[in-house]
């Protein structure tokens, strides 16, 4: 599993909140999982036959050095008995992790486990290069840099 930033909170209602302030601040949804008794989320997916299998084998995926199994299948104890509620990140790049760790800090989380923080990679949703992609829609600026259909066919006049 990827780098991972998971917030343990007593109360569901905290890390609801904390969930909405994640998203709203920028994160997306795919990102921000939030596992307790009542929405196990991906949890939820685990092949096993318990509820706490899945629980186990879904916060030991998220934790899955050696060093990190008992405090893994302990969260999974917690979660199914309601005495804890977790949010986990997948921040990408310090400034994101400085931003999750905040906003979590913020919301009362009562732990903060950070894992393989070291070895984000971060993604480029498009380009790899500074730049508008605007395409030209008066006439006066054709051939300008930032128009896209320029840029595909540049042998053409547009």
């Amino acid at each position: 599993m990827s780098a991972v930033l998971l917030a343990v909170f007593e109360r569901s209602a905290q890390a609801e909140q904390a969930r909405t302030q994640l998203v709203g601040d920028g994160f997306p949804t795919d990102r921000v999982e939030l596992t307790a008794r009542g929405e196990t989320g991906r949890a939820a997916l685990q092949p096993a036959d318990s509820r706490h299998a899945r629980l186990r084998q879904y916060f030991r995926t998220l934790l899955s050095r050696d060093d990190e199994r008992e405090f893994a299948d302990l969260l999974a104890g917690r979660v199914e008995d309601g005495a804890a509620t977790t949010i986990a990140v997948h921040p990408r790049g310090d400034i994101e992790t400085a931003r999750a760790a905040q906003l979590l800090g913020n919301a009362g989380a009562l732990e903060l486990v950070g894992h393989d923080l070291e070895h984000q990679a971060f993604e480029h949703a498009a380009a790899r290069t500074e730049g508008t992609w605007i395409s030209h829609l008066a006439p006066d600026n054709t051939g300008a840099a930032d128009c896209i259909y320029c840029r595909l066919f540049p042998q053409h006049r547009h």
